[in-house]
């Protein structure tokens, strides 16, 4: 049996409180099961966002997606959380990644540090919230027990390793920095090497003992990705070409089965959503605030698939 899908959005601006709040009850309204806050310098402050999301709504589940490790002491983050948890009744989705934005350290007056660095932080991160939050001394306590579901979002081998380990939700970049570019440049990775990349952490999940004995990971372990754009379109082909650009390494054939683009009609969409549930086992889809009108007919064409 296929997981079934889950949808989230990426909100990602505020204007005001009044703004905020009427954003959340729409997104709630297209069908989005998960609102979700990122963790930039510029951006909304994430846990207030997403306290606040929850007295706006009532049925969606609120995400940090994801955290900068860095910008975090271990202890302070899990009274965020479970303050937050307790807060939205125990709604929230905990997402941590390593941070890749040297310019938002630098302007933080935060150390950047080497990628072994900053992963050594997140381990550290992560076993300090397991050890606090589930803790029965720890105050103030979250509501859901033992912990609000870990999502765990990266690429590299020592980060897969690590969600196989502890995490609820994986999410997987399906990018990379490039050499010679600028620090927090991303390019994306090709299918066959996201696909590798999944096919690794399947392998990671089998060593950590979370699997049923076949290559498919534990439903225990939800495999996440955020699409990039969502193109409506009459002809994909034509709409791949205007972005070959940006993606000069790979085939329009590529950018066609990429999971980080999605172009077409609704239906065309859906079909590509649940092709991509196939191959690469990922069940739930997240869009950045801009695509979410443009996102809301797919989520209409899988609803309960």
């Amino acid at each position: 049996m296929a997981r079934p899908f889950r949808f989230g959005v990426n909100l990602l601006t505020l204007e005001s409180a009044e703004a905020w709040r009427g954003k959340c009850r729409h997104a709630e309204r297209l069908g989005y099961d998960v609102l979700l806050a990122a963790d930039h310098l510029g951006n909304p402050a994430p846990f207030p966002a997403l306290a606040t999301a929850a007295e706006a709504t009532e049925r969606p589940r609120l995400g940090t997606f994801v955290l900068n490790a860095g910008f975090w002491n271990p202890a302070l983050l899990a009274r965020e959380v479970a303050t937050c948890d307790a807060l939205t009744d125990g709604r929230l989705e905990l997402g941590l990644g390593a941070g890749y934005v040297k310019a938002e350290h630098d302007s933080a007056g935060l150390p950047f540090g080497s990628p072994r660095e900053r992963v050594n932080h997140l381990v550290h991160t992560v076993a300090e919230l397991e050890r606090l939050l589930t803790d029965s001394e720890h105050r103030p306590r979250s509501t859901q027990s033992p912990r609000p579901p870990l999502l765990l979002g990266g690429n590299g081998d020592r980060l897969l390793r690590l969600a196989a380990r502890h995490a609820d939700i994986t999410a997987f970049t399906g990018a990379v920095q490039p050499a010679g570019k600028p620090q927090g440049t991303l390019q994306l990775i090709s299918p066959e090497t996201l696909e590798g990349r999944v096919a690794a952490f399947r392998r990671f999940a089998a060593e950590a003992g979370r699997t049923k004995g076949t290559d498919e990971s534990d439903d225990a372990i939800e495999l996440n990705y955020l699409i990039q754009m969502v193109g409506p379109t009459g002809d994909r082909r034509a709409k791949v070409r205007e972005l070959a650009p940006y993606a000069p390494d790979l085939t329009e054939d590529q950018l066609l089965e990429h999971p980080a683009l999605l172009l077409g009609d609704a239906k065309e969409m859906a079909e590509q959503l649940r092709a991509h549930r196939e191959r690469f086992g990922f069940s739930y889809f997240a869009v950045l605030e801009h695509n979410m009108e443009a996102f809301a007919p797919v989520i209409e064409e899988l609803h309960g698939s």
